[in-house]
């Protein structure tokens, strides 16, 4: 049995390519892109690389594969001080995901699963103690519900979930009741948020719509993130909008995982749920300023040399 830690994050790790284009390409049209950059990525390490580099300590169930590629993603995050002794070995290789950067800092991802999808509700069983343990208890959809569920239902802390890549469906049919139930805050995107609701994405540029649809969830908190118009936080019936700073953005892959770990880390901290916001919106503003996904995120003393990181 591992040592108790703050923040259990269970969720995907994948290996990166990132290529840099002048432009999105619309369907059917080859583009010529930059150099493949090769980075360590995937929703669930990206966010226990920032909750750790936050200054608080993280445990990371998940799985990796048995390559090169996975061995070299395990030292890695080994190396950022994350607890990955509950990170699995299956055999083959490790998610990926190819994401193109445009020159506007907007991108697109494409996720192959990996050795992700092989995250069974027994891995993470193995868990129960560090899960059952922690202060906050994080996860995402990029791997299987059913290991999502066996985390919630073991969490005695607050149970964070990132509903991404978003499950198609209103909120009852896109995830189990149980989880719904179980779910202390959720945190999804405009688009995450208008899947869970069915409704278009263009319903969503208004922040007041967003508020609105946030408040009609069956969660006791939302925390809507709108990227660089900040985010909205919806919680017993009262919302707020969190502006974000301004920044010159440069790349915003993995923006929103920062968000998610600063969010842990700050109501690891005790923070009230608008507070926890706040904290995040600047951690993601700073993200957006580097190149790459963990290699953006900042550290708390980073933060507090801009003046970013008081709450």
């Amino acid at each position: 049995m591992g040592a108790a830690v703050d923040i259990v994050v269970v969720g995907s790790v994948n290996l990166d390519q990132v290529i840099e284009v002048a432009a999105l390409p619309a369907p059917g049209e080859t583009v010529r892109g930059g150099p493949v950059i090769r980075l360590g990525g995937g929703k669930g390490a990206n966010q226990a690389v920032a909750a750790a580099r936050l200054g608080r300590s993280v445990a990371l169930v998940g799985a990796v594969g048995t390559d090169a590629d996975s061995a070299e993603l395990r030292r890695e995050l080994a190396a950022e001080g994350i607890d990955v002794g509950h990170l699995a070995a299956l055999p083959g290789p490790p998610g990926h995901a190819v994401v193109l950067v445009d020159r506007q800092a907007e991108n697109c991802v494409v996720v192959s699963p990996g050795a992700n999808a092989g995250l069974t509700p027994a891995a993470v069983a193995a868990a129960a103690d560090l899960v059952a343990g922690a202060a906050v208890v994080v996860a995402q959809l990029e791997v299987p519900v059913a290991a999502v569920l066996a985390a919630a239902r073991l969490a005695r802390g607050t149970f964070v979930l990132n509903p991404a890549p978003a499950p198609v469906g209103d909120a009852a049919d896109g995830l189990p009741a149980e989880l719904w139930s179980l779910v202390d805050v959720l945190v999804p995107n405009r688009t995450e948020l208008a899947r869970l609701c069915g409704v278009p994405d263009e319903e969503l540029r208004d922040p007041a719509r967003v508020a609105q649809l946030a408040a009609g969830l069956p969660c006791p908190r939302v925390v809507v993130t709108l990227g660089a118009d900040g985010a909205v936080v919806s919680e017993e019936g009262r919302t707020e909008l969190i502006a974000a700073p301004e920044v010159a953005a440069v790349d915003t892959t993995g923006a929103g995982d920062t968000f998610c770990g600063a969010l842990a880390v700050a109501l690891a901290d005790g923070l009230p749920t608008v507070a926890a916001a706040r904290f995040a919106v600047r951690a993601a503003a700073a993200s957006v300023t580097r190149t790459g996904a963990r290699t953006a995120m900042p550290s708390r003393a980073q933060l507090a040399e801009d003046g970013s990181a008081a709450v």
